[in-house]
């Protein structure tokens, strides 16, 4: 074996075991708030990923919001004759748009420069819709310290320090539809202090066929989507 490939391996081991080491810190109390600058990150992800969708579709992306706790929710005006495909589509968005986010982000560690434009875009991304969208006090906060933080690796970091913070960012994103896989697998939850239906019930109810049906759908694409840039990154 090369040195190469060798290293090739040992990078994909880490991410592995980063990926499901964040994984589990989520699913405790103390976890989440080590990891709570990434639960963040992980929500507006996700929430980004509704209100693209929605743009997509021709309606209004009004706002995006982030609880402390680390829940949030894009709020989105539409037509009452907005056709039921339209909803499901948005609701998608959400679990499937940080995967999506992910997937690219892991390519663009192919070469240095996409390395350098990626995470530049991303920072630009964060901080862009930090101005248009979020309001509220922790996404204020955080986001912009996030993006600040990734223009310092940009400027300032070693090209194995680039390429490490995209791919681990990626992960990140793929996995962050999987924190709370109670919420995916379910019909609903308590997203700041109000019962919503989860995203896979929103695509049933506009759809048809149940919850988890959908839920076991995005869970395939997302190891699909992992799986495929992997393959493209370190082939």
């Amino acid at each position: 074996m090369t040195a190469a490939a060798q290293e090739r391996r040992q990078r994909i081991a880490l991410l592995a075991i980063l990926a499901f080491g964040s994984w589990m810190l989520w699913q405790s109390y103390y976890g989440s708030l080590l990891l709570y600058p990434f639960t963040i990150l992980s929500t507006w992800f996700h929430e980004m990923g509704h209100g693209l969708a929605a743009l997509l579709m021709g309606a209004s992306f009004d706002r995006l919001v982030i609880y402390p706790d680390g829940s949030g929710v894009a709020l989105i005006y539409r037509r009452s004759d907005t056709p039921s495909i339209v909803d499901a589509i948005v609701a998608a968005g959400g679990p499937l748009g940080p995967p999506l986010a992910g997937a690219l982000l892991i390519l663009a560690s192919r070469t240095h420069r996409a390395t350098t434009v990626g995470l530049a875009m991303l920072a630009g991304a964060l901080i862009l819709s930090s101005f248009v969208w979020v309001r509220s006090p922790v996404g204020l906060l955080i986001l912009p310290l996030i993006a600040f933080a990734l223009i310092l690796v940009t400027r300032r970091g070693s090209e194995q320090l680039r390429s490490f913070t995209i791919q681990f960012l990626g992960v990140q994103a793929c996995i962050s539809t999987w924190r709370q896989t109670g919420y995916l697998f379910s019909q609903g939850g308590v997203i700041g202090g109000t019962q919503q239906q989860s995203d896979t019930q929103a695509i049933a109810s506009a759809l048809f066929l149940p919850y988890w049906f959908w839920a076991s759908c995005i869970t395939l694409l997302i190891v699909a989507l992992l799986w495929w840039s992997f393959r493209k990154a370190f082939g």
